[in-house]
């Protein structure tokens, strides 16, 4: 049997680890530049507020109700993750973490009539530990895991557990879980799916296996397999991005290139840990930069480079080197530039590398030195050690007016208590 734990509105969950008083009340963390809503309380979407929507579009709302808006604060968000993976991780001999809030273990070392029992008291704990609400979805396969978990997550009377253990479970389960809810079937999915005359996850599982392939072809078989109970979804073998791409719209318009340049090399440094952790190199670099669509008071220029790598890699260092070559060549002063990203291409699995003769780095030494570097910022945080590049100054380009507290990352924000 799979298990699913999901943090419940995880960053909302987050920000109230340390404000209490908000629990109850309706919470809204904001995407970058506090632009759109991207995790919401359950109180705030009792009053409607919808996943993605534009922050000034709902500001009525948010002053006549009192909904607390916060600034993304993603240290803060991962911090608070790893401790709710590490509790999970000790619990079972296979875990596999799907996301910032999401992973899969398995409970087959737990005799089936105590696993119900045993992950609500992991529930507890983690709530009593942490401080996070996690709910939890028990079924012999990982779709129907992440099923029950959402069941467990609507409904308290699961006590934050829900298992899909029987036939009868299953069928009930399925009956009302509407198909575009299911893990793996995206938007095109569903439309073609709806198309069929298929709107529950039940619908589909009656339909053939030929038919699930000849719509959906091989993942939507595998979905359908999952579905009828069958383990057929292994997360570490799902396709490795073929692409990695970091940006950023900067809340006004810098034409300051030692602030650019700042920004590339952080997006270049996000994207090279996203290639080591799916142990993949890049043989392409792509850099850009562009002014507001929206201002045609100004002159409008989009710069771009594309490099092709010598050697294709995933150091951070190499990188971006050649990222701010890139940069320094089409940069043109006094432009206006809103908005900036790197995207690596042509990924491929770092096994798949042919030495270069003429090579002069010793790629071995450099790939040592990164993994020790990957290893201090996952024991100490997120941007422990950083290249120079990275933070030539101290000046903020991204909108946070709402930004709580790096609370459990920076000592000089650690929570202070008076007494009276």
């Amino acid at each position: 049997m799979f298990a699913l734990a999901d943090c419940n509105n995880f960053f909302v969950s987050c920000e109230r680890v340390f404000r209490p008083d908000l629990e109850g009340k309706p919470v809204v963390v904001l995407s970058g530049n506090d632009g759109c809503v991207v995790s919401r309380s359950n109180e705030a979407k009792a009053l409607g507020i919808k996943m993605g929507v534009p922050l000034y579009q709902i500001k009525p709302l948010v002053d006549k109700e009192g909904v607390v808006c916060f600034s993304s604060n993603f240290s803060l968000y991962g911090d608070l993750s790893d401790r709710v993976m590490s509790m999970i991780r000790r619990c079972t001999s296979r875990f596999d973490q799907y996301s910032i809030d999401e992973c899969f273990f398995n409970i087959d070392h737990i005799a089936a009539d105590r696993q119900k029992s045993y992950c609500e008291q992991l529930v507890k704990d983690i709530r009593r530990g942490v401080g996070i609400p996690v709910s939890i979805g028990i079924a012999p396969s990982k779709t129907l895991a992440k099923v029950a978990s959402k069941y467990a997550k609507q409904y308290p009377g699961y006590h934050g557990v829900c298992e899909i253990r029987t036939e009868e479970q299953r069928l009930k389960a399925l009956s009302s879980f509407e198909i575009g809810d299911v893990w793996g079937i995206g938007r095109r999915a569903k439309v073609k799916l709806q198309n069929a005359g298929i709107y529950t996850a039940l619908d589909f599982t009656l339909k053939t296996a030929t038919f699930a392939r000849n719509v959906l072809n091989k993942p939507g078989l595998l979905t359908w397999q999952e579905l009828r109970g069958q383990d057929a979804i292994d997360i570490t073998q799902l396709p490795a991005k073929q692409s990695i791409t970091t940006s950023r719209t900067f809340a006004s318009a810098i034409t300051d290139p030692t602030l650019l340049e700042e920004q590339i090399a952080n997006f270049c440094a996000h994207c090279a840990r996203q290639l080591r952790t799916q142990n993949s190199v890049a043989q392409q670099l792509y850099v850009y930069a562009h002014t507001s669509a929206f201002r045609t008071d100004i002159e409008q220029h989009y710069l771009s480079e594309l490099v092709t790598l010598p050697v294709a890699t995933s150091n951070t260092q190499e990188l971006i080197s050649y990222a701010l070559n890139a940069f320094r060549k089409a940069y043109r002063p006094g432009v206006l530039y809103k908005k900036a990203g790197v995207v690596l291409l042509k990924v491929i699995p770092e096994t798949a590398v042919v030495p270069d003769l003429f090579d002069t780095k010793d790629r071995s030494r450099e790939k040592r030195l990164q993994r020790v570097l990957d290893h201090i910022d996952d024991r100490l945080g997120k941007r422990s050690i950083i290249l120079g590049s990275q933070m030539t100054s101290q000046q903020s380009v991204y909108k946070t007016e709402h930004k709580s507290p790096l609370y459990t990352t920076d000592l000089r924000d650690i929570i202070t208590i008076k007494a009276t």
